[in-house]
Formats: C-alpha cells, sequence, structure tokens
C-alpha cells in the first residue's frame, strides 16, 4: 500500500499546489484527472520521493517514506512530465545506464532492455543516438525506463503526451495488464486515458480531491443531471455562458449541446446517460 496522508505543498509565494489530501493506493490502475494547475505533478513528485511535502506523511507498506525513502524508491518506477535524455546515448545505452544505477545486474538488464524496446515497439530504433529520435519516441522511452527493474508502484504523469493514437491504445493497455499486481498511478487531463482501463478515478482541482472512487461511483456523481438539446449555433456562445456545458457538437441541424444541471436548462432539452467526462468536468468546474 502506498498511502499518502494529509498532504500539502506549498511553494515560494505562497502558491498552495496541494492542499490537505488523502489518498490510499492498493493494487489498481488509479487514474489522477485534473485540469493544468490542478496539482497533480506536484502530488506525484510526493509520491514519487522527488520532493518533499511541506506537511503531511507518506508512507509506504507501513513505514514512512518521506524520512526513510529507499524502500520505496527501490520499489517504483517514475515517469515524470519532463523526461530528459542524453542525446548522444542510444536507447540501449541509456537503458543499460539507468538499469546500472537502479543497481540491475548486467545479465539481467539485458534482456529486460531487450523486451522492454520489444514493448514500446522501439526494436528497430534502439541503436540510434536518442538525439535523432522524435517527442513520441522519446516519450517511449521513458515508459520502458519506467518499467526497469519491474516495480511494484509505478508513477507516470501525462504519459501518452506525443504518442499517437495506435501507441496510446497500446500503452493504457500495458498499463491496465500490469495493475492486476501493482500500484499505478497515471496522472492526466485526458479522460479517455483513463476511462476504459481505470479501476479507480482521482479528480483533482486547486489542490484538493473532488472525486475518488470506482469509475462507476464517479459517473453516477452526475446521473439525473445530464442533458443535451440542439439549438442554432449562433445560440451557442450565450448559452455557454449562462450554462456548464461539457461538449459541443455540430451537425447539420445546429450544434448538440451537452449540459450539466440539476433542472431541466431549456425546455427541448432531454435526459441523457452521464459518462466519465460528464462527471470529469463537473466536478472541476462546478
Amino acid at each position: 500500500m502506498l498511502e499518502l496522508l494529509d498532504i500539502t505543498k506549498v511553494y515560494k509565494g505562497q502558491k498552495r499546489a496541494v492542499d490537505g489530501l488523502t489518498l490510499r493506493l492498493t493494487p489498481g490502475l488509479i487514474g489522477l484527472l485534473g485540469p493544468n494547475g490542478a496539482g497533480k505533478s506536484s502530488l506525484l513528485r510526493i509520491a514519487a520521493t522527488v520532493t518533499r511535502p511541506t506537511s503531511g506523511t507518506v508512507r509506504f507498506d507501513g513505514a514512512d517514506a518521506v524520512s526513510r525513502p529507499d524502500a520505496l524508491r527501490r520499489a517504483l518506477g517514475y515517469l515524470p512530465q519532463d523526461f530528459g535524455v542524453y542525446p548522444h546515448l542510444s536507447a540501449v545505452e541509456f537503458l543499460t545506464y539507468l538499469a546500472a544505477v537502479k543497481g540491475l545486474p548486467a545479465r539481467a538488464s539485458r534482456a529486460r532492455i531487450d523486451e522492454l524496446l520489444e514493448l514500446v515497439n522501439l526494436t528497430s530504433a534502439g541503436r540510434r543516438p536518442l538525439g535523432g529520435y522524435s517527442g513520441g519516441m522519446l516519450r517511449r522511452v521513458g515508459i520502458a525506463q519506467a518499467l526497469l527493474g519491474d516495480p511494484r508502484v509505478i508513477i507516470v504523469d501525462e504519459p501518452t503526451a506525443g504518442l499517437d493514437p495506435e501507441e496510446r491504445v497500446r500503452f493504457r493497455n500495458l498499463l491496465s495488464s500490469l495493475a492486476a499486481t501493482r500500484v499505478v498511478l497515471l496522472s492526466t487531463h485526458i479522460v479517455s486515458d483513463v476511462e476504459s482501463v481505470a479501476s479507480r478515478i482521482a479528480v483533482l482541482q486547486g489542490g484538493r480531491l473532488r472525486l475518488d472512487g470506482p469509475p462507476e461511483d464517479v459517473v453516477h456523481s452526475v446521473a439525473g443531471h445530464v442533458w443535451e438539446v440542439t439549438v442554432p449555433p449562433n445560440a451557442v456562445g450565450d448559452l455557454q455562458q449562462r450554462l456548464l456545458t461539457t461538449r459541443a457538437v455540430r451537425s447539420s441541424s445546429g450544434v448538440r449541446l451537452r449540459i450539466l444541471s440539476t433542472a431541466r436548462p431549456l425546455a427541448d432539452a432531454v435526459p441523457v446517460t452521464p459518462d466519465l467526462e460528464d462527471a470529469y468536468v463537473g466536478a472541476v468546474r462546478r
């Protein structure tokens, strides 16, 4: 178990990035959703022992990971949002270097690196210098390094940035399979990254936890509050100013608005079944 207990992080200038947040994480894929600036990266850096909380406690299997972080670090695979590489090294050389830093045996690490490069579809590019990689390819190298050492806890911050749709699906399926026996904490502001694979959803806004629970419970939080209505294009701007809309889709008959409201927002609005994006938008924009 990885526990984040009453975590607060205040930066210089009194910016409160995380505000008294508690999360108890057990094996499974936890999707940490929130807009940019919600405090997700700050929370993940604390969970990964990269930075210390201003107050609060991090516990790993019952032990204090703030004062004694080594046990968590040995069990951890971490992909930060800003992942740097040595551009003159190849992917194989870079991963070999990181395996040595982690203290992995050389023979075992060679086999593991080959396995990971195949997993992230970089086998053919593994001997090329990283300086010639695209952004998406570098992100895949970052995913591979996070999985070195077969970690028990995997923390990934915006992992699908720069990946094409096929790679995103492959990566989501990979994390879903790993989460059967591991804690996987995935931070994103893209609902589709987690809606089909997460066993638990936590929504963060303003450094505070707004929703937390299984996806079906999170979706149920807006049950009976989601409506759809088709309006002329010239009416959209005014309605979006007055009503909480989660999406707008143009069609030949006008613009179909999806609206969150406790009561029927317009005379011709009809109730519809909510989804995770409705619950997420409702949590961060209320």
